[in-house]
């Protein structure tokens, strides 16, 4: 299996977990929640992507059910990270598709009160009080 798969499925870990734990066994049905953050649909986007869509009551792939039933047993999650490994590496435009939610969900950051800093990344100094100084 390529590096890029492996860590594609990486990147897909913890949005399938948290779709999974919000969702639960309705996690591959097609109707959305109002109350989705953007980290679960994210999640459930890329799963139903990669499992497909299911009805109500339809049964889980087996993966998935695992962690319905367990979202904190890490057995269960390693189960799920293989199998959206092995799907990944199966399928080149699947790959694709799934790289492109990754990109498209971005990241969202929010800075909220007085002198607040918001960033991705900080490289550097994030000064926010008065009368700041650096030595170098």
């Amino acid at each position: 299996m390529s590096g890029e798969v492996v860590t594609l499925a990486a990147e897909v870990a913890p949005y399938a977990s948290a779709a999974v734990g919000a969702y639960g066994a309705a996690v591959l049905q097609r109707v959305e929640g109002d109350a989705a953050d953007a980290t679960v649909g994210l999640g459930r986007r890329v799963l139903q992507r990669i499992f497909g869509t299911r009805a109500e009551g339809e049964p889980l792939p087996e993966p998935l059910a695992d962690v319905a039933a367990d979202p904190q047993d890490e057995d269960a999650a390693a189960a799920l990270r293989l199998a959206v490994r092995k799907a990944l590496a199966a399928d080149p435009e699947l790959r694709g598709d799934v790289a492109g939610l990754l990109a498209a969900g971005g990241v969202s950051v929010t800075a909220a009160g007085d002198r607040s800093v918001a960033a991705q990344v900080i490289t550097g100094i994030a000064a926010t009080g008065d009368n700041a100084t650096f030595n170098r």
